[in-house]
Formats: C-alpha cells, sequence, structure tokens
C-alpha cells in the first residue's frame, strides 16, 4: 500500500438563499403537506437566488477554504471545478469561478473534472495525484451545484431531492511525520447505466441547430432511481472490499464515512449493505437534499467543523454517479 502524502489544508461551504422547507416544496409540487418529508427525508434545501450563479456561489466557498488554509489565491498552482452542472457549455465552469474570485488576470490553470456526481471524489484522486508527482503544490478543487434549474417537477420523487450549493477544499503535500494522506482510491464505470440519470441535451447531440434538435424535456434532469438502487446494490459490495482491501483496512477502523447523499434511500441501502455503523456515517441530507458533486466536500466540510473528524483519522469518501459509476476514497485526515 503506497499512501499519497497529501494533505487536506482548508474547507469551505455556501448555501445560497432562504432555506425551502419540505412543506414549501409539498406547495411546489402540489403533494400533500408531509409527502415530501416522507418520501425524502429533507427537512429543508436551499435553491440559488436572482443574484447567485454557480460561479459566484463556488467563489464564495472557495474563499472560505482558503481562509481556513491560511493561504492566498496566489498560493495557488492549480483551480479544478468539480461539478455536476455548467454554468455555460463554453467555456469550463472553473475559468468563471475564477473571474468570480476577481483572479481573472492571474494566469492560474482552470480547468474541470465531471463525473456528475463524484466529481470531486474524482477531482481529489487526480489532482493529489499531481501533487505526489511534484506537479503542483496546492490546489483549489470547487464544487458548485444549481441543480433546481433543470428539476422536472412532474417528476416528483425525483425533484423532491435536490437542493443547491457550493462546498470547496485546499490541498497540498502533507509534511514529514504527518500522517495525513490518501491510503486508497478507486473508480469504476458501468456505462450499461448510461440511460438511468441523464439530461439529454445540452451537447452536440440535441443541438438547436442539428439533425435532432432537442425538446423541452430533454433540458431536465430525467432519472430512473429504482434501476440506479438495484444496479448500484449489486455491485457496491464488492467494490467496496475491494478498495478496502487494497488500502490495508477495515470498515471497522474508519473514524467515519462521507457518502454521496443521493437520497435517503440511497444512503439506508449503503448502510446496510457496507455494514457501516450509526456512528461512523456523516448523514447530511435532511438539511441539504441532494447537492450532487457538493455533497461529498459539503459532508468532509461538516464533519471537519463539528469535530466528528480530527486530524489523523481515517475516512471513507464513497458513492455513486451518473455513467453508472461507483467511486470511493480513504482520506487519512
Amino acid at each position: 500500500m503506497n499512501t499519497r502524502k497529501v494533505k487536506i489544508y482548508g474547507t469551505g461551504k455556501y448555501l445560497p438563499g432562504q432555506p425551502i422547507s419540505d412543506l414549501d416544496m409539498d406547495e411546489r409540487l402540489g403533494t400533500a403537506p408531509g409527502w415530501t418529508l416522507r418520501m425524502t427525508d429533507v427537512s429543508f434545501r436551499h435553491f440559488a437566488g436572482d443574484g447567485d450563479t454557480a460561479s459566484s456561489m463556488g467563489a464564495k466557498a472557495a474563499f472560505e477554504a482558503l481562509k481556513e488554509a491560511n493561504l492566498q489565491f496566489s498560493d495557488l498552482d492549480c483551480l479544478v471545478s468539480a461539478s455536476g452542472t455548467k454554468e455555460q457549455a463554453l467555456p469550463c465552469s472553473a475559468v468563471f469561478i475564477q473571474k468570480a474570485m476577481g483572479m481573472e488576470h492571474s494566469g492560474v490553470p482552470a480547468f474541470d473534472i465531471d463525473s456528475t456526481c463524484l466529481s470531486f471524489l474524482a477531482a481529489l484522486d487526480a489532482m493529489s495525484c499531481m501533487i505526489a508527482a511534484g506537479r503542483y503544490r496546492y490546489v483549489l478543487i470547487v464544487s458548485s451545484e444549481i441543480a433546481s434549474v433543470g428539476l422536472d417537477w412532474q417528476h416528483k420523487e425525483s425533484a423532491a431531492l435536490f437542493g443547491d450549493g457550493a462546498a470547496a477544499v485546499v490541498i497540498g503535500p502533507a509534511g514529514d511525520g504527518e500522517k495525513a494522506g490518501i491510503a486508497g482510491a478507486s473508480l469504476r464505470t458501468f456505462s450499461a447505466g448510461a440511460a438511468y440519470s441523464e439530461i439529454r441535451a445540452g451537447g452536440t447531440k440535441h443541438h438547436p441547430l442539428g439533425p435532432a434538435p432537442a425538446q423541452p424535456n430533454d433540458y431536465l434532469f430525467q432519472m430512473d432511481g429504482p434501476a440506479i438502487f438495484k444496479m448500484a446494490s449489486r455491485l457496491l459490495p464488492a467494490f467496496t472490499d475491494e478498495l478496502l482491501r487494497n488500502a490495508g483496512t477495515r470498515m471497522s477502523d474508519l473514524k467515519a464515512v462521507i457518502p454521496h447523499q443521493g437520497s435517503a434511500m440511497a444512503v439506508r441501502l449503503m448502510r446496510k449493505k457496507l455494514g457501516i455503523s450509526e456512528r461512523q456515517l456523516v448523514y447530511i441530507t435532511p438539511h441539504h437534499g441532494n447537492t450532487i458533486a457538493a455533497s461529498i466536500p459539503m459532508g468532509l466540510h461538516e464533519s471537519i467543523r463539528t469535530g466528528r473528524i480530527a486530524r489523523g483519522d481515517r475516512v471513507l469518501l464513497i458513492g455513486t454517479a451518473a455513467g453508472l459509476t461507483l467511486g470511493g476514497l480513504v482520506l487519512d485526515y
């Protein structure tokens, strides 16, 4: 087992606008009072307001992470946007986050890594390798998501799950003698499940000037929850066993497990299938909803802020994403 000597230097989080309660969602969805809470376990979530953009939200989370890391933007070698939604098709979202931070003349490289709900995990895995190789020293990873604009309100079970928000993490090399590092990571994609979670329009396949113009619903998020649930249930146990074995660890060694907060049902499935104890599980769904790629770094931020994890603790980041992709990363904080 070769641990990558990479350290989390600081984290930040931003939630936009006013909280949207479960009763507010019942009204929007046209359901009976109590339906949203019963179906999703989300008592409130946040939706972006008129003044919010994905980049402005990401910038606020990024500045908080830099402050926590006791670093300035000028210390950064790279900025990565790790989000499942985009502010616009071109250029990439990281460009707009750099600009929203007032650093448009900095020259700091800015690019996106997109693995939908696992974008942060994929970016942390990839950029930690860059740091371990000496290519970069300090990297800022930002996940900023506005799910609310693309919800299909006719698909109530899906629309009721989501919230907007941003989270950011600054990573860099761990010092000599520090336990911090990445003990193992894995991503596996099974594209047989590609159609289970998708937004069909926005690319070249369904273009207004192309041979197959998009229909209005093609721009909205579509999800086959039962199909994802069935596929993930079958694949996750063996995937997790292999990840932990290769990292030289066991579930009982973990101080915390921070899953992608896809839904209350998904988290319950993961806990049951993987043998995660209530003490280990970091569960932020009730006050955030599904914030796509921001959910894992938000869970990490909340775990650090509330003292759930301390320096030297071993943590598992894990989840599923559109694709269908499974991902996990064993982190020594």
